[in-house]
């Protein structure tokens, strides 16, 4: 930290800086100022600055989210400990008002109460238009409606019940997300709109005896404080009289940082024109929370937010003109962080040259392991490079011409794509224990670790040495009961078995549980035994073991464009080892769609060429093989790696060439289908076979595969496995990787069930389009793909559309594919050939027809299509009504 610490009292002592604080401090009118030539992250490194020498309240307005998400993560990583408050828009998609955001609706109420708290001060607050554009509760209206309780003061339950229901809280068993409550005997657990985790108060008799935050998803408590203050839901129940700008909350002295007051205004602009069409549309939904939010249009005119700032200092980034007058403007002499490419011979010289002019260079990377290589890149070729290491992410780096320093990041030099992380709220997935008992009714069998299998029926308050607890409770053979209290709910689980088969239930006292669960033990221990020998046997086979990791494998890693998630590097560093061994490797990688099974597969592949050895890669379709093609030559090409890939699509000549290849050693990786299965291929010094998809491979292929699979690292990637290869995986008959951690910043994909309609296709469609994405219509029937093409033309004449299906002529579906993936078309209508390893990261929506026809498999890899990068991706369910 010392470096960075270095860095930032160049820019507090800067006369730049000291001339912004210096106008700030003066009296008389606000001062406006128009900061003019910063580039990169130096903004972030300005109001760092500024802020350290005027702690009070200062708000941040960026042109759009991304851009505000991305400064509080620049920000974030300048302050030590400092709390910033992300002000985000309440619904889950700017300017689209379909759906409330409950984490979003928290962190704004939270971060209003926080601003207008007397014990906080120096807050920095940072926004963008889509959020500013929603007026929020009067401060005073705010402090009227909170509910505060205090340790060892008297608080009536059925008080507490009503003001709470009054306030649009609701009540469940075991609260999860903001606006909710429950009560169990002598405790009261409430999730506030204030605050980031919910309340747990109890109650001796009457009196509050103590109050805590905890955790919802363990049940824990994260700390023990002496008051609260309940919040209720500033979006719905507050009229409009009630609510104003957001300007209007904001202590007086509050300095504002606009980066664009134009854009500002134009996107306020364009939320109210879309907020006044939504409101008409629902006008008849008088019962629906969100005609509630619509009918009072508690909005923000464009027009009031000059008038709303006229008492406050503004400071802008912007050069371009802009509808205020400003009093002065500061020019900052900067340059962008130069492009790179990965050519590391051009950094070497452009840090050589920084060191002569007397520029002190500092590199940014948040991954101690990226300066690890930095010093290692520079060493391996003899590079007497001057640089400070900063163990912190920005976003973008520059060049300060005046104080003479270059920072540049880690993700630019290597031509990675950068993240941002926000925080998220809890939700329904991650509460385990409590979603299992919310699903659980009256009459289902669990099973509890110490007793064996029960019935479920229901819960109770029971007395425990004068104290009320709420009890889960079992019923057993001969209806013996057994209570389980909630702090055991880990000890049970919901009963799985052959379908259709109900289960014995045990006896409670009994030494049957006890003896069914050591003779499973022993059957374990005996099938372990078998695995023992079946491993010391492959073990024992021989095999290649490939050399360390040299420069060029660590320079194939670090052009990856985007950060390793931890399984993936994990995973990565045991096949690698695994590869190093004197015996086959037999690894299965097991991970959801997206989350990087594809990289740790080129890594591997690029290992064994450079020990000299062939790959082959196995898909299950033509168009998986075309993609892994194109993705396995982007990516290797520049390393003198030849790739090449045999599906219907080639000629019989050209399959032919590339077999010559194989058998003369002259191509270093073949991908294919069941084409490399045939009994013509022969494969000169094969090491390594990578099996996408193992699951579509039938039993005949899986035969050939034996014949391949002698004395070859195998490395088999899936998202669904079959239970036979998991079972293996699972019982160390093979190895087993598991992917669980989604890439950076990967948002989960919002999926709905729809019933077939024609506004909802064009609205996707065109929100997708406006954004500068693409979309998938899935629609499994070639005979009446045409009709769908021709009405979503109907519906979107302006969008261009494509329709692809398996039974096109090849040569035309390859480049109606490749013309897709180029961009050059905006929808795809198509049938599942799309299903496996197409990897489109600017197609975000997917529409899928009839979704009722297809598996779960088949869906789950549908869905993985999109959201394969940091934008939201939206999946549609079309199907019949339910009922």
């Amino acid at each position: 930290m010392k470096n960075l610490s270095q860095l930032l009292e160049l820019y507090f002592k800067d006369a730049r800086i000291q001339s912004i604080v210096s106008q700030l401090k003066k009296e008389g009118p606000p001062t406006r100022l128009q900061l003019l030539g910063m580039v990169g992250a130096q903004d972030a490194f300005v109001i760092r600055s500024v802020y350290e020498a005027m702690p009070g309240a200062h708000l941040v307005i960026a042109n759009d989210k991304e851009e505000a998400a991305y400064l509080e993560n620049n920000l974030t990583s300048l302050f030590d400990k400092k709390q910033l408050l992300f002000f985000p828009d309440s619904f889950k998609r700017p300017m689209y008002f379909e759906a409330l955001n409950n984490s979003n609706v928290l962190l704004r109420t939270e971060h209003i109460n926080q601003l207008t708290n007397t014990r906080t001060k120096g807050d920095i607050m940072i926004t963008y238009p889509e959020a500013l554009f929603e007026k929020v509760v009067a401060p005073r209206i705010l402090a009227e409606t909170r509910i505060s309780i205090k340790r060892e003061e008297s608080l009536d339950t059925d008080t507490m019940i009503d003001v709470l229901v009054e306030y649009g809280f609701r009540r469940e068993d075991f609260v999860y997300e903001p606006g909710q409550f429950s009560i169990r005997g002598g405790i009261i657990d409430i999730f506030s709109y204030g605050n980031e985790y919910p309340y747990r108060i109890e109650l001796f008799d009457d009196e509050v005896e103590t109050i805590r935050t905890f955790n919802p998803m363990t049940q824990l408590s994260v700390k023990e404080i002496a008051s609260v203050s309940i919040i209720p839901n500033i979006n719905t129940q507050f009229s409009q009289e009630q609510k104003v700008s957001i300007f209007q909350v904001l202590p007086e002295d509050t300095i504002v940082w606009v980066k664009d007051f134009q854009i500002i205004l134009d996107k306020l602009q364009q939320c109210f024109d879309k907020a006044e069409a939504f409101a008409k549309s629902i006008s008849e939904l008088d019962q629906s929370e969100l005609a509630e939010v619509f009918r009072d249009r508690a909005f923000i005119y464009p027009n009031v937010v000059i008038e709303d700032l006229a008492d406050k200092p503004i400071l802008c980034f912007s050069d371009s003109a802009q509808p205020v007058q400003f009093d002065d403007q500061i020019v900052f002499a900067a340059r962008p962080q130069p492009s790179f490419n990965k050519n590391f011979t051009l950094l070497i010289e452009n840090l050589t040259s920084n060191t002569k002019s007397r520029f002190e260079n500092y590199l940014f990377t948040d991954n101690a392991k990226q300066i690890e290589r930095f010093y290692s890149i520079f060493e391996d070729l003899e590079a007497a490079v001057q640089f400070h290491p900063v163990a912190k992410a920005i976003h973008q780096g520059f060049i300060d011409l005046d104080l003479k320093v270059a920072c540049y990041t880690d993700h630019q030099i290597f031509g990675r794509f950068h993240k941002y992380k926000l925080r998220r709220g809890f939700t329904k997935d991650q509460a385990l224990n409590l979603r299992m008992l919310r699903e659980l009714t009256p009459g289902d069998f669990v099973t509890h670790i110490d007793h064996g299998v029960g019935r479920y029926s229901g819960l109770e308050k029971i007395d425990i040495n004068g104290h009320v607890q709420e009890s889960v409770r079992l019923i057993y053979k001969n209806n013996d009961m057994l209570y389980v209290s909630i702090n055991s709910l880990h000890k049970i689980s919901k009963f799985v078995g052959k379908d259709g088969t109900a289960p014995k239930l045990s006896k409670l006292g009994s030494d049957a549980w006890k003896t069914l669960k050591r003779k499973t033990k022993k059957k374990v221990k005996d099938i372990a035994g078998e695995l023992i020998k079946l491993y010391a046997k492959r073990k024992a086979s021989k095999g290649f073991a490939f050399p360390q990791d040299g420069y060029m494998q660590n320079e194939l890693e670090a052009s990856f464009i985007y950060e390793d998630t931890p399984d993936q590097l994990t995973a990565t560093v045991d096949v690698k080892e695994d590869m190093m061994k004197a015996y086959p490797m037999d690894r299965l990688i097991c991970g959801d769609v997206g989350f990087g099974k594809t990289e740790i597969a080129v890594r591997a592949a690029f290992k064994a060429v450079i020990g000299g050895k062939q790959v082959a890669i196995l898909v299950p379709t033509t168009i998986l093989a075309l993609q892994h093609h194109q993705t396995f030559k982007g990516r290797l090409e520049e390393f003198g790696v030849s790739v090449d890939y045999v599906n219907r699509f080639r000629t019989t000549k050209e399959k032919r060439e590339i077999f010559e290849r194989l058998e003369k050693g002259e191509l270093d990786i073949v991908i294919g289908t069941h084409a490399i299965l045939s009994k013509k291929l022969k494969i000169k010094d094969l090491g390594l076979l990578v099996i996408d998809e193992e699951q579509k491979f039938g039993v005949a292929a899986k035969e050939r595969l034996r014949n391949l699979k002698v004395n070859v690292d195998t490395l088999t990637l899936t998202a669904t496995p079959i239970p036979r290869t998991l079972q293996f995986s699972l019982m160390a008959a093979r190895d087993l990787s598991i992917l669980r951690t989604p890439p950076p910043n990967r948002q989960p994909i919002h999926t709905e069930t729809r019933i077939f309609n024609d506004e909802v296709i064009k609205d996707a469609i065109t929100y997708e389009i406006n954004r500068a994405g693409q979309v998938f219509f899935v629609h499994n029937r070639v005979k009446t793909l045409p009709d769908i093409t021709a009405m979503i033309r109907r519906l979107c004449p302006d969008v261009n559309i494509a329709m692809a299906h398996g039974q096109m002529d090849p040569k035309e579906l390859e480049r109606t594919l490749l013309s897709f993936i180029e961009k050059q078309y905006d929808v795809l209508v198509c049938t599942n050939i799309i299903e496996t390893g197409l990897d489109i990261p600017n197609a975000n929506t997917i529409i899928i027809n009839n979704a009722n026809q297809f598996g779960m498999s088949d869906l789950h890899q549908l869905r993985g299509r999109v959201g394969r990068s940091n934008q939201k991706a939206f999946c549609y369910l079309f199907s019949p009504p339910l009922s």
